[in-house]
């Protein structure tokens, strides 16, 4: 990754994650610096010691003090300026020894990390680099003789990379936070790099290039040569014409994002990241509240699990009403959310009233963002998903649902599986409303482990093999709203004979994705990896029918009641029956 030429030619510098811990969405992971030597007599020196560097360097001196010196006394004269330039302008040719050197590659930083980027010093004994630990990117330097690593500008930036070092090796430059810096690497100094500079933009030729660049990119990287039958060009001509009309760049995504439907395929379309400036950010206290439109203040229908007003010592709970926020009465005539605006994460002060004991009193909390509101619904609907299972397979069956395909799901799916139910009977693996990812292969070989072995010293039973794998049955739950890896991991389920899929159809849409940045805040994307199953067909729009169907009717979802996971669960139970 990121190969560089480094030392003059002598090396390539590069990184990998091959000695980092890894995701295990299959992507992702911990980074690490390396260096390839190009001879041997490069790769001796780098492993030469401080001490053994020292007196080389010290007697490379000397040789060419002397060498000057005899050339000066042979010719009786210095070289004249043109003779100066001649020699500056000579280039040694690059040496390549490619005998051993697969031996001659080496690891450079000593601690695996999420690393951004890397450059070594001229003369190869100091490695420069951006990892993160804690809060942010960090600058960090390690003496490559004697291992001493520490830490040469805290930067604490959520974004920062291109690292490069300049000719004189006195300076380090990176991006961060939307800007260049640079660090003077003698004692650390972080300084800004000012950019000055106009321009004059014709916004109109500029999406009319744009729009070209997008219609060559399908033609390009598409995953089916044919575009599916698609008549590029035509839709090239109809869609130019609107150019002249569009004089922003929010108008400019949605006309490009209806030319990129017109290829009938999921991960595309275009939108436009533009923002409001000091828009509105309202905060939430994690309750739901009792519908009264005409009544004056919020009356507390729930109080979510893990909501921020769930604390020690608070007296917060269903049926108590606020009254004010900050000192502010909430009346039925207002919007109670302009009194929220800005306040997440900050004291916030609430004064309530008890109806049943007429009793007032103030209590201090602090809002969270509506990120944080809709993890708390999430997680709620997860428990009550699983105690819906529990309920309706007498504590036989366990219950995961699968976030995301990625790690952090993988991870939860894992310690829920063989923690709190590794003594279950069965598991539910549920997969509705899953954007997608990368997790297929992981999660569906986890799934698919039979036992082989059990372990038991002097009569302990400690467990089987495989120990790190779900050996008994399981069914997958899917829905409509299944998209992308979650269309391409109950196609892998199935195909590896795991176990039933329940649900409804899901949409076709298992392809992977190129997404790119245009300059004028617009994103686009293009199906680039066609995914083919084995009897040779394209998942994409080949919708997945399930083994059981069952949808999620409103009559009963209004009861409560979770058609899909009824009827996952009666599937495994008549299977352990059998």
């Amino acid at each position: 990754l990121r190969p560089t030429w480094t030392m003059d030619g002598k090396a390539m510098l590069f990184m990998s994650a091959r000695d980092g811990m890894k995701n295990h969405a299959s992507w992702g992971g911990q980074g690490d610096a390396y260096a390839m030597f190009f001879t041997q007599a490069a790769f001796d020196r780098y492993k030469l010691s401080k001490e053994e560097a020292a007196i080389l360097k010290e007697q490379e001196e000397k040789e060419k003090k002397e060498k000057d010196e005899k050339e000066k006394d042979e010719k009786g004269k210095k070289k004249d300026e043109k003779g100066k330039k001649d020699e500056e302008a000579k280039v040694e040719a690059l040496k390549f020894e490619l005998p051993g050197i697969e031996d001659r590659k080496v690891r450079l930083t000593i601690h695996s990390s999420d690393l951004n980027g890397a450059v070594l010093s001229k003369d190869g004994e100091t490695l420069y680099y951006l990892a993160k630990f804690e809060k942010g990117y960090d600058l960090w330097q390690t003496n490559l003789r004697t291992k001493e690593t520490k830490v040469l500008a805290k930067l604490g930036a959520d974004g920062a990379g291109a690292l490069t070092i300049d000719k004189e090796g006195k300076n380090l430059f990176f991006l961060k936070d939307g800007g260049v810096s640079r660090v003077v690497i003698e004692g650390g100094e972080m300084k800004g790099v000012g950019i000055n500079g106009e321009m004059t933009l014709n916004e109109a030729l500029e999406r009319d290039y744009l729009f070209e660049h997008v219609w060559r990119e399908v033609v390009k990287k598409f995953y089916r040569v044919d575009l599916q039958g698609v008549k590029w060009d035509f839709y090239k001509t109809s869609y130019h014409r609107f150019l002249p009309y569009i004089n922003n760049s929010a108008d400019f995504a949605e006309m490009l994002s209806e030319m990129l439907g017109e290829l009938n395929a999921s991960h595309t379309g275009a939108h436009y990241w533009g923002g409001i400036p000091n828009g509105d950010e309202t905060a939430s206290l994690g309750l739901f509240y009792v519908d009264e439109p005409k009544a004056d203040g919020l009356r507390i229908a729930e109080v979510m699990p893990k909501s921020p007003v769930v604390k020690d010592g608070s007296r917060i709970k269903a049926g108590m009403v606020i009254e004010k926020i900050d000192g502010q009465t909430i009346t039925a005539r207002m919007d109670e959310a302009q009194l929220l605006n800005r306040k997440a994460g900050k004291p916030t002060l609430l004064s309530l009233y008890d109806p049943a004991k007429g009793e007032r009193w103030e209590e201090t909390v602090k809002p969270i963002n509506g990120g944080e509101e809709g993890e708390l619904l999430y997680h709620r609907w997860v428990e009550r998903c699983r105690h819906l299972v529990d309920s309706l397979s007498g504590g036989r069956i366990g219950y995961v649902h699968v976030e995301g395909m990625d790690d952090g799901s993988f991870r939860k799916v894992f310690e829920d599986a063989l923690g709190k139910y590794n003594e279950k009977d069965a598991l539910i693996v549920d997969t509705r409303f899953n954007g997608g990812g990368w997790l297929h292969d992981d999660l569906a070989t986890f799934l698919s482990g039979h036992t082989y072995m059990h372990m038991e010293p002097r009569g302990q039973k400690l467990g089987t093999e495989p120990q790190f794998k779900w050996q008994k049955p399981s069914a997958v739950v899917m829905n409509e709203s299944n998209y992308s890896d979650a269309h391409m991991f109950p196609v892998t389920y199935r195909a590896l004979n795991v176990g039933k899929l329940v649900g409804m159809p899901v949409p076709g849409t298992g392809t992977a994705v190129w997404w790119e940045g245009l300059q004028n805040g617009i994103v686009f994307g293009i199906p680039q990896v066609g995914m083919i199953d084995n009897n040779g067909n394209y998942l994409e729009n080949q919708q997945l029918e399930p083994d059981v169907k069952q949808a999620n009717e409103p009559g009963p979802m209004s009861m409560g009641r979770d058609q899909q996971l009824e009827v996952a669960v009666k599937s495994l139970l008549d299977g352990m029956k059998k």
